[in-house]
């Protein structure tokens, strides 16, 4: 197997390996590893292919030490045939938090949290994707 070496955050690491031993994995290697897996097979979903979807994205960041607002900002707007809606709101005493809704398809809709994800100094990117046709079935 081959070695890599990868940079990150001292607490990210005291994260991983004691979730590693809270959950029996044999060490921090077996942890990331199967977290690259599921990364790379998030957006590979069949049923999502060759679908209009709808997604929900939010990121949440420290507005006093970051530039990500500025970031999520550009993204909009490099972005604006796939955001439907963007939602700004202030989270307690020093975070904010983006919300996007999108409509597109699959790709567009990866290529889009991918470039959240690798926007330094977010705290925390969750979403959810839903085909249209899914949700229209459902309440018709």
């Amino acid at each position: 197997m081959t070695v890599v070496s990868v940079s990150m955050p001292e607490e990210l690491l005291e994260r991983i390996d004691e979730f590693a031993e809270d959950h029996g994995y044999t060490g921090r290697s077996e942890v990331v590893r199967e977290a690259s897996r599921n990364l790379l097979d998030e957006f590979e979903d069949s049923r999502l292919e060759d679908r209009e979807l709808m997604a929900v994205v939010t990121v949440l960041f420290n507005y006093e030490t970051t530039s990500v607002e500025e970031q999520m900002m550009h993204l909009r707007h490099e972005h604006e045939d796939l955001v439907a809606s963007n939602f700004h709101s202030h989270v307690g005493n020093h975070y904010c938090m983006e919300l996007f809704v999108l409509e597109g398809d699959l790709e567009e809709i990866s290529t889009f949290v991918g470039k959240i994800r690798a926007t330094k100094d977010t705290l925390s990117i969750d979403y959810s994707v839903m085909p249209v046709d899914d949700f229209e079935t459902i309440h018709a």
